[in-house]
């Protein structure tokens, strides 16, 4: 374990050379696509995110009947593959009873599984969301040597301040 002040002398963090910092992601790929066409060797970089955070957008509300739908369309597809697996081995007219059975039932098992397991959260998460996670800033990172051309490329084309900040990882 190194100290705390002392550079790390491991060859991760040796071989990590900062070549620019974006706010965003797409800011990133702008400069790794400028690189590509200036025939740099991108496989030699890679994109690091940093300070992340998760970010869970609430989408709805969610009651008993929507969960009985959701159960419901869930149940649907899955009683409809059986259906057709099941038809697989089925010849004549009993093929589409099948397929309708297996939708039917599916869907009503569905319901009734989607309206309990719901009740049985007792309103403790009765919303919807979605869950991402971002970064607060996005770094170009080059090995094998080659971030000095890397960076100067992407200061001739404008994409990077003159002085970027070359640090190694967090210990």
């Amino acid at each position: 374990m190194t100290e705390p002040g002392l550079p790390r002398l491991d060859p991760a963090s040796m071989a990590w050379n900062t070549v620019a910092s974006y706010a965003s992601y797409e800011e990133a790929q702008v400069a790794v696509d400028r690189l590509s066409d200036e025939h740099f060797p991108v496989e030699n970089l890679d994109i690091v995110g940093t300070g992340l955070r998760l970010v869970e957008r609430v989408t709805g509300r969610v009651t008993k009947g929507r969960a009985a739908m959701a159960g419901a369309a869930t149940g649907a597809w899955f009683g409809l593959f059986i259906g057709l697996l099941v038809g697989l081995f089925t010849t004549g007219p009993a093929w589409l009873g099948l397929i309708l059975g297996g939708l039917l039932i599916g869907a009503a098992w569905g319901a009734v599984f989607g309206f309990a397991g719901h009740a049985a959260t007792r309103g403790r998460r009765d919303f919807s969301s979605a869950q991402t996670l971002t970064a607060t800033r996005y770094d170009i990172i080059a090995r094998g040597g080659t971030s000095d051309q890397a960076r100067s490329i992407l200061q001739q084309a404008g994409l990077t301040d003159s002085h970027p900040a070359a640090q190694p990882p967090p210990a």
